[in-house]
Order: C-alpha cells, then structure tokens, then sequence
C-alpha cells in the first residue's frame, strides 16, 4: 500500500456537529486505523469552517479537496476511495449549483476567493483545543512583542491608529475608548469580552470561540496590558456550550503554558480571566445590563455617563469589546496600523465578519473587506438567491437594524453608508429576503423578538414595543387601516427617541426601514386586505385550479380542517370559511392545482 500523507479536517462547529459531525470524526479515525493509515493520515477536529450549507464538510490536505455534507455512512466509501484507491469520491465533491462542473478544492469556491479572513485565519484551519497549533501560527507572539518592545501606550497609539471601531454594532473606536481607560488613576481595571452574542441568525462570535479561542485571550490579555487591568472576564451565553467547553480549555493550556497568570514573558505584568455565564437574556449585549449581571444583578441598563471606561465593573475603569474586535488585535499588533488601514475604507477600515442566512445558496460565514459593494456580497460570495427567486431586501444588524431593499445592491458596506439606508452593521447577521416574504410581517417577526426581550425598565421600550407589536399584527391580520399605519410609524419614532437603551432605541428600525422603502406594503394590507408576497395568512386564500386537479383526493385527505371536499361533476373545491391556511395541501398536491391568491 503507498505511503500517504494527509491531513483531514473535519468541521467540528456546534452547526455541523448538531448534524453528525463527532460521530464523522470516531468512525473515521477508526476506518483509518482498521487499514493500517492512522498514521499516514492525521484527524483533526477544527471549528467553524464558514461553509453551513455544505455541514458536515471534510477537507482533505494537502490539495484542500473538499467534500460536503457527509454523512457517518459514507466514511467507509470515502476512506476505500481516496485513502486506499487514490481517488477523489466524486458524489460527495463540492458542488456550486445544479449543473455546474464538480469543485474539489477549497480555493476554487467563490464564497472564499472573495474573503480576506483576518478574524477567521485560524477556524476551520487548527485544532482550537491544541494551544501548540495557535502557537505555530504567530500565536501569543503579539502578547509577547508588546510585554517584550512597546509601553502600554505604544499600544493604545498602535490599536488607535489602525482606526479599529468596535465590531459589536456601535462602531466606536477601540484605541480611543482604551485610552479613556488607561488615563484613569486606579489601581484595578478590568476588560470584559462581550461574547452574549443574542441576535437571531448571528453565530460569529459563536464560531470564532469555537475554532479559535486563544486569539480572544491573547487580544484581552494585550488589552490588560495596554489600560493596566489586570483582570478579565468573558461573559458568554449559556447556550453556546462548545464555545465554554473550548474557551475553558484554552484558559488552562495558556496557564499551563505561562501566558496567563503571573510574570507573563518574564515581565511584571500579570493577568487572568474568568468566564461568566449568561442567562440568554438579549438585553445583557447591552454593556452596562451586562455589568450588572457580571455583578450578580438583573441584566438591565444603566444611564450614561459615567462611561464604563471611567466607571464601569465593580465602579472600576472598565473596557468592554466584542469578540470579533478583539480577534483583530493581535494581527494588528503583529503587522502595523497601516496594513490594517490599507484594507476596508478611509472611516471604516480592516474587514467585517457576516453570518449569511435565510433566501441565499451559500449560508455560513464570510469575512470581507469594509466597502465591499452588497451586491457582490450576496451574488458573487452567498451564491445569489435559490430557486431563481427575485432578490427583496436584506436585513443586516439583527432586530435592531432595517431591511435594505434591491434598489441599494451597489451601496458598499460600512458603518456610516448603512446607517444612512437606515440600518446598522450590528454584530454582522445578514438575512436575506426574497420575492415570498412579507416586509410587514418581518417588521412583525422582530418586534415580536424585541418585545419578549426587553427588561421592562423603562416605559418606552417596556409599553412601546409592545404597542407596536399589537399595531403590526392588527395590519398582518386584515384587520388595520391607514390610520394605524400613520399610528405606527409616529409612535416607531417616539419609542426610539425616548427609550433608555440601546434595545430600545433602535427596536422601531425594522418598521421604520420597512415603511422607508415598501411603504406600498403596508397600505396594500391596510386599504386592499391584500398581502402581495402572499405571507400573512389571513389575508390569503387557497383555490383548486379545476383544469390542474387530477381529482386523487390527496389534498382533501389531508386537511386537518376537513375544508376541502369534492362537486358532484365540478371536482375539489376549498370552504374559506373553514380554511386554516395551513398551506398541507398546496405542499401535498403532486400537480400544482393548488394556488395561493
């Protein structure tokens, strides 16, 4: 048997192993071991390789041949093939779309020949439970170049220059917030990464912990160093258990290793970090309820100023930053603030994770240079729309960001162009919409989202999201007019000007970007009862088209609401007034004789 010398990645992201991945890794390193290659062939688990939609993904080294969604079943075919027999498994190879030619490697796929990863240059590529894999990669040499050559404001100039903003949605600058802290007389500080990553369909941060944890603690570490704490915590929510379970092991191999703790390099600075839990409350990636929920309160806002640079933790000087921020540092640091500069725009320089989700082909996560044009974004990296489907709108920034619509494509992404459409980069979820959804409906998905999670401390955001709700669905349900559009957007406005928080200052954005650019929606639900994407389903109704009908029965067998039935020489026909709008028996009919109007 020829000697082989591979290496094989198997994505072990909470995503893919949520669909088989850990039993991938044990039934292929036992088939390896049965034909005598465990040694020629080395397995290695790694994190988040960006590719969702192709979970659980394989990459054969040294050629980077990949293979998509494996199952445990064909562990045994692909070990016989490509280990024994030196070929490549062609029915499990890469596929871009129905009819397109097999892509085996993973430099050939546009979702990655786009991407400059800077946060994501370690997952999917290293074990994040082996600290001497970080290490090989320039890990903790950035650590030790700042204890070892440059002061703490040496630092602070360097983070400052590079025009690092913060990357979980406020896009302040990191090097000017250090140095409010740093300039604070007293003896403790601390640095907080905020990892309470709550927006629906964001997993960037989650990801990141997962397949690359040591860069987070390095990057806190030089933090500490540069605003003299000394102390760190990494609160992170409950739900994400691998990223604990990796970021815990990642905590004891740096002790182990001498990077935290005390005399880090030989010098006088010390720092250790602590992992606070999260209860999965959306307001706590507020940074103030986050405090008060590290201190063992109630997670909710507090008035500003004091600033927590000043006051913050414990009435300490505090600095908080999000993962995908601190995952910056360390290659900041390593190759200077003008290579940093020299990717992104002059106001929003360096890259921008998104996690691609909803109506796109190409769902995972991608790292992209700032001003990338969104078009390129959705068409040339996530693969354009499934189904030959018309593109509608994007919704970026989470519940707290807006709905920007087709018309915007060319529009580069960076923080202040998209607060201009209306938006906001948020943490970097990005859900695509297509010709089927209903924009008053999204607007209503996250109000709905908004209203469970607010604190309820103050008035606006306690009573106003839930008005607006109340408001959203009395429109989707037929039941509203344009007296109540008028309503709703006034008190939009109203909640977002007065709400103490973050949450809910920016909660009214999906309704006012929604009534900003498909205003025609929401009369068509107020003044025609009609919803036009045919979404909301009271204002739908299903029809048997007779010429179609085949007359089998399937549908009417289905219907839980005994709605259909047949004429007597006419054939099926639907009762409205019994209609559920279940949507079973348009799923069921094998003759598309059944529509939605």
């Amino acid at each position: 048997m020829e000697v082989l010398g591979f290496q094989v990645q198997v994505c072990n992201g909470e995503g893919c192993n949520s669909i088989g991945a850990k039993k991938i890794v044990s039934l292929l390193k036992a088939e390896l071991k049965q034909n005598g290659l465990d040694k020629d062939v080395e397995v290695i688990k790694t994190g988040c390789v960006g590719l969702c939609n192709l979970g659980p993904s394989i990459i054969v080294h040294p050629d980077s041949i990949v293979y998509a969604n494996v199952k445990p079943s064909d562990i045994h075919e692909l070990v016989v093939e490509h280990f024994i027999k030196g070929k490549q498994l062609e029915r499990l190879l890469y596929k871009l779309k129905p009819g397109d030619g097999r892509i085996c490697s993973l430099d050939k796929l546009d979702m990655y020949k786009r991407q400059e990863r800077i946060v994501l240059r370690n997952c999917g590529i290293i074990n994040p439970e082996d600290i001497e894999e970080y290490i090989a990669r320039d890990g903790y040499k950035a650590l030790g170049k700042v204890l070892t050559e440059m002061s703490p404001q040496e630092v602070v100039d360097v983070i400052k220059k590079s025009g690092l903003r913060g990357r979980g949605g406020g896009g302040f600058s990191t090097g000017a917030k250090w140095e409010f802290a740093a300039k604070q007389k007293n003896y403790q500080k601390y640095i907080i990464c905020n990892a309470d990553e709550g927006d629906p369909g964001a997993f960037m941060d989650r990801s990141v912990l997962e397949g690359d944890p040591h860069a987070v603690l390095e990057a806190m570490a030089i933090g500490g160093y540069a605003i003299g704490a000394n102390k760190g915590f990494i609160y992170v929510r409950a739900e994400y258990p691998l990223a604990v379970e990796r970021l815990k092991i990642a905590i004891a191999q740096a002790k182990e290793y001498g990077l935290l703790g005390e005399k880090i390099f030989d010098s006088s600075f010390e720092f250790d970090i602590e992992i606070r839990l999260g209860a999965g409350a959306f307001v706590c990636g507020e940074e103030t309820a986050l405090m008060q929920s590290i201190e063992g309160k109630r997670g909710m806002p507090v008035t500003k100023p004091p600033f927590p640079a000043v006051s913050g933790l414990w009435g300490r000087p505090t600095i908080i930053n999000n993962v995908e921020t601190f995952a910056n540092v360390c290659p900041i640091i390593l190759k200077g603030s003008d290579w940093f500069k020299s990717i992104g725009t002059e106001k929003s320089p360096g890259t921008k994770v998104f996690a691609l989700g909803g109506k796109i082909r190409n769902t995972g996560l991608v790292e992209i240079a700032m001003g990338t044009p969104l078009r390129d974004i959705i068409f040339d990296i996530g693969g354009g729309i499934p189904n030959d489907k018309a593109f509608k709108a994007v919704q970026t920034g989470g519940p707290s960001g807006g709905c920007i619509p087709a018309r915007a494509l060319n529009v580069p992404i960076e923080y202040d162009t998209l607060t201009k459409l209306g938006s906001m980069m948020g943490s970097g979820g990005m859900i695509v919409m297509d010709e089927d959804n209903c924009m008053v409906d999204i607007a209503r998905f996250f109000l709905d989202f908004t209203k469970d999670e607010s604190c309820g401390k103050c008035t606006s955001c306690r009573i106003g999201t839930k008005r607006l709700l109340e408001m959203l669905e009395k429109i989707t349900g037929g039941e509203g007019t344009m007296e109540d559009v008028h309503k709703l957007e006034k008190l939009a406005i109203q909640v977002r000007n007065t709400a103490l928080c973050g949450l809910g200052q920016t909660a009214p954005n999906p309704i006012l970007s929604t009534l900003r650019y498909f205003k025609d929606e929401y009369i068509s639900h107020a003044v025609d009862k009609k919803c036009t994407a045919k979404a909301c389903k009271k204002l739908v109704e299903y029809k048997i088209e007779l010429d179609l009908c085949k007359k089998c029965g399937l549908c009417a067998k289905n219907c839980s609401a005994n709605a259909i039935s047949i004429k007597e020489g006419e054939g099926y026909f639907i009762d409205v007034n019994k209609c559920i709008r279940c949507d079973v028996c348009r799923q069921v009919c094998a003759f598309n004789a059944i529509v939605k109007e």
